[in-house]
């Protein structure tokens, strides 16, 4: 698995190009202003971006999916109890004191327990809710493997968890998500964030100070 990141003002939010290095597809997770980054991102690598995947639906993670969209053609997947977010982006913008404009209609959501693929990956979708209610986490990896990098949004940060100040922010929810969701995988499993560096599960599992006992 390759994968690519970029990051822009104002935001500085991570969005995330992952593809299968063999069959050169892949997905776009994410896509915020630093859109366009992602979309050259997949040209130069020759991938066929197949679906359009968000963690959540706070503003900084979508306001390229109408670029993307338009772009690529490809379905937009969303969980379903963040959908009155997706649909007010235009007045989150407001709050914050963007101009944000409407993004186009979610096509699917997710299902429990119905992962996704491309190429010869899997994607499995997490319910993390906390940061928001409809937030998840992607674990992605080779078909037939156990193994998975995680995409987690706002969940879980390099040192620092999400911010549970937003409507439909809880904090109790969030600490519970990434305890019995995310620290279920082992140690070694690498976290992509979605603002700041990378870390591990281990890692912040021995040294996050809000997660450790």
């Amino acid at each position: 698995m390759k994968s690519e990141v970029a990051a822009t003002a104002p935001f500085f939010k991570n969005g995330y190009l992952v593809w299968d290095d063999t069959t050169r597809d892949g997905v776009i997770i994410d896509p915020g202003d630093e859109v366009d980054d992602l979309l050259n991102a997949a040209t130069r690598n020759k991938v066929s971006v197949r679906d359009i995947l968000l963690t959540h639906a706070h503003l900084d993670h979508i306001t390229g999916v109408v670029r993307a969209k338009s772009k690529l053609g490809v379905p937009i997947w969303l969980h379903k109890d963040d959908l009155f977010l997706y649909d007010s982006v235009v007045e989150q913008g407001r709050m914050f004191g963007f101009a944000v404009q409407k993004q186009p209609a979610v096509d699917r959501f997710y299902q429990p327990g119905v992962p996704l693929t491309f190429g010869n990956h899997v994607v499995d979708v997490l319910h993390t809710p906390g940061h928001c209610p409809g937030g998840v986490c992607l674990a992605i990896g080779p078909s037939g493997s156990s193994g998975r990098e995680l995409f987690v949004g706002d969940t879980l940060f390099a040192g620092s968890i999400g911010r549970t100040d937003l409507p439909g922010g809880d904090y109790d929810v969030l600490i519970n998500s990434i305890r019995s969701v995310l620290f279920a995988f082992p140690d070694d499993t690498i976290v992509h964030s979605g603002h700041g560096p990378d870390t591990t599960i281990g890692h912040e599992r021995r040294t996050n100070p809000f997660l450790v006992s």
